[in-house]
């Protein structure tokens, strides 16, 4: 059994690629790759194939074929139709009120699966860039925990070389040790949220979830932003894809309220006929006048004198609907502007905690030159040495924090202004 499960292990690990994108390449895949993507925009041409079928009815339809049929007597009809050697009929829409609406019901329909698959698309484009930049932001905080690891490992070491020497007390070594052993245990959740993040940006750009991706060494500036929250606030109001699809959805449901109340009014159909008779149907004995070519040609009219209570009913239930709706638009307002309210204090926040950081780490750097001077001069030990560098990787994590979370901040702004696709592009 453990022979198979290690054979198992390696051949996923066989199977499982790793692949390297900087952030404008994985958002480029992502636009052409990513399933979600993909099915918003097979929902769009599904939608623009609505149109065409709702306006199908108006465009005329002609079918052939034969009535033929053996006769005894009086010719009898077939689905309402003498029999006929050959027969074609056609017919169409002319007036169809409720069908019109119906047209303009899918138009908007389709407009709004637009809006729907560039909504999708924003979305995905802001997650694998959360993505990319939590798998950055583990990458390099790892790599700084290792740092740490290999520090504390050389306390650890000096710290039991002292206590041999009899020079410290046991419980130094014994604190060195429990140092350690936290910083390892950081190490592996870092390297648990490295994996984690890049197996889940890989899903993200369509590949399998055994592959990887790794962000690319490249200096990524921070995007730029509207100067005020009212003026990002006011952008993202008048550019959301949400509001208009929420918007388009509203329309088309007036449409098909109003596609019910029309039933009610009369409807026009052009109807046209033809047949070929035989002359062994015995029409000749039971007619004065037969002929072999009839046609017609007119218009079916229908007038609703009674439609019923459902249509009452529809015309409610439609009405509920765009309440409904409405009440989606005001909560969608709401919320991208409470969005973008906490945003601009993430990003107010972060921007001091980058500040803060940038100084700390200034400070820790030259503590660390200090104590490394002094150990030149001998008056400094070795264990000191690596404390200062257990500091200074220590404001290397906090740094890299505070940057990636003014960065995400940051991109959930352009998200709600719909400027990220782009920014990053």
């Amino acid at each position: 059994m453990r022979k198979f499960v290690l054979m198992l292990v390696a051949v996923a690990a066989a199977r499982a690629e790793t692949h390297t994108f900087t952030l404008k390449q994985a958002i480029a895949r992502a636009l052409s790759q990513n399933p979600e993507v993909v099915m918003a925009r097979l929902d769009e041409m599904k939608a623009t194939m609505g149109v065409k079928l709702a306006r199908s009815p108006f465009e005329p339809r002609l079918g052939v074929g034969t009535g033929l049929a053996y006769t005894n007597g009086f010719p009898l009809s077939i689905e309402g139709s003498a029999p006929a050697i050959f027969q074609a009929r056609a017919n169409e829409y002319l007036y169809n009120k409720p069908q019109s609406y119906s047209i303009k019901q899918a138009q908007e329909s389709a407009r709004g699966a637009t809006f729907a698959s560039g909504e999708k698309s924003d979305e995905i484009i802001y997650r694998v860039a959360s993505l990319y930049i939590d798998a950055d932001r583990s990458g390099r905080l790892a790599d700084s925990a290792t740092k740490e690891v290999e520090s504390l490992e050389k306390v650890l070491d000096a710290a039991k070389a002292r206590v041999e020497e009899g020079r410290e007390l046991a419980v130094s070594a014994q604190e060195a040790n429990v140092n350690l052993l936290r910083a390892k245990q950081r190490l592996m959740a870092l390297k648990s949220d490295r994996e984690y993040a890049s197996r889940s940006l890989a899903v993200s750009l369509g590949y399998s979830e055994a592959d990887l991706v790794t962000p690319a060494d490249e200096e990524r500036t921070a995007p730029g932003i509207p100067t005020t929250e009212d003026a990002a606030i006011s952008t993202a109001l008048n550019s959301s894809k949400e509001l208009k699809r929420l918007e388009s959805n509203y329309t088309a449901k007036g449409f098909e309220l109003k596609s019910y109340a029309a039933q009610r009014m009369p409807k026009v159909d052009l109807v046209a006929q033809y047949a070929l008779l035989s002359k062994y149907n015995h029409y000749q004995e039971f007619f004065a006048s037969f002929k072999r070519n009839n046609g017609e040609l007119g218009a079916a009219i229908e007038i609703p004198i009674f439609a019923g209570s459902g249509v009452k009913a529809q015309v409610q239930q439609s009405e509920v609907d765009q309440q409904h709706i409405r009440s989606e638009i005001d909560a969608a307002r709401n919320r991208i502007m409470l969005d973008i309210h906490q945003s601009y204090q993430e990003i107010e926040k972060s921007d001091i905690a980058r500040q803060l950081a940038q100084a700390d780490l200034d400070l820790a750097r030259s503590q660390l030159s200090i104590v490394l001077a002094q150990m030149n001069e001998g008056r400094a030990s070795l264990r000191q040495v690596e404390e200062a560098r257990f500091s200074e990787n220590e404001k290397w994590i906090a740094f890299y924090d505070a940057q990636f979370n003014a960065e995400r901040a940051r991109l959930n702004v352009l998200r709600q202004t719909g400027e990220l696709r782009a920014a990053l592009q």
